[in-house]
């Protein structure tokens, strides 16, 4: 994903109120209830740090999961084998897309549901992309720009926790219907495209039909969360257009003791799977490392050769499981 430019904040700013029209809430957050003391959790069930990163450690052995390429068939049969095992039910959304507004051709998106707790009185979305950047076009050295990366941060982290929640899910109350969408062909666009990003939360996007499926009340999109002292700032489109959502999810970081990680502060407008999720009338907010300090926008990794394991934080993807199940199940 990339930092959207005026143009197309101002754009997708009025296509979210459209679709969303008065679903976002003021904020009632308080900055002076910051802290990193540990606070009483909502549920004992956490996640397990070693866990989680062996989940990330297992896509990078894959390789690049670039579409087309065998990392990318072998990730794909990962994530449905860890959710089964989980006893979720998993179908895959296997079909030919092309975004309308894109030059881009028509390609194969897999997109993989695992369903837990069907009909449960509440229903909540959460979402991860499973593909990598096929190039590294960040590096300083402009001869790596076509090499595809490891992804273990741009990719991984988000599926790992998933599957990490996932593993959890038969110990977590069950009045909740977990959806777990791992959306495809996130990361292949151009910067002077917007819709040629997020290919896969286009197609689940474009085939959503109210009338024959439920809605959920909500969804959390995971991107980029294993990054070393990752701080997460709220994004800009889902604080402006689900911010009772960004409410609940930075509450319970504060009530889990990472109240210092989750700085009650603005991060990047980014175009970003939540988009997509918002179009079809469902509020949706990003958590994802969008203010690092070294860079004002994404991790020194970002789109580098360096998003690798060595820099992935078991600590991180923990914190962020911990906050997704305690806002979850809250």
């Amino acid at each position: 994903m990339k930092h959207l430019f005026l143009t197309s904040i101002l754009a997708v700013g009025a296509l979210m109120a459209s679709a969303c029209g008065n679903k976002s809430a003021d904020r009632q957050a308080d900055p002076a209830q910051d802290t990193v003391a540990p606070r009483q959790a909502v549920l004992d069930v956490m996640a397990d740090a070693d866990s989680v990163y062996v989940r990330v450690a297992e896509q990078v052995a894959f390789g690049p999961r670039v579409p087309g390429t065998p990392g990318h068939s072998r990730c794909v049969d990962y994530i449905m084998r860890r959710l089964k095992d989980a006893g979720a039910d998993v179908t895959v959304q296997d079909t030919i897309f092309a975004p309308a507004g894109s030059a881009m051709k028509p390609q194969r998106v897999r997109n993989i549901i695992g369903r837990f707790n069907a009909g449960a009185p509440r229903h909540v979305l959460l979402l991860a992309h499973y593909d990598t950047r096929p190039w590294a076009d960040q590096e300083a050295d402009s001869t790596l720009h076509r090499t595809p990366i490891d992804g273990a941060n741009d990719g991984a982290s988000g599926v790992g926790v998933l599957l990490e929640i996932a593993r959890l899910m038969n110990r977590l109350p069950k009045d909740v219907e977990v959806e777990m969408l791992f959306v495809d062909a996130e990361d292949a666009g151009t910067y002077d495209d917007d819709f040629s990003w997020c290919i896969g939360s286009q197609a689940w996007a474009d085939a959503f039909d109210p009338t024959s499926r439920r809605v959920p009340e909500y969804a959390i999109l995971l991107d980029m969360v294993g990054a070393r002292d990752a701080r997460f700032h709220r994004e800009y489109f889902s604080d402006r257009y689900a911010r009772n959502v960004n409410n609940l999810v930075w509450d319970a970081a504060r009530r889990a003791g990472y109240g210092e990680r989750f700085p009650d502060a603005p991060g990047g407008a980014l175009n970003d799977d939540h988009i997509h999720i918002m179009r079809v009338g469902i509020p949706a907010v990003d958590i994802v490392e969008s203010a690092n300090p070294s860079t004002g926008s994404f991790n020194p990794t970002w789109h580098t050769l360096d998003d690798n394991l060595d820099n992935i934080d078991p600590a991180t993807l923990k914190m962020v499981g911990d906050v997704v199940i305690n806002t979850i199940f809250k």
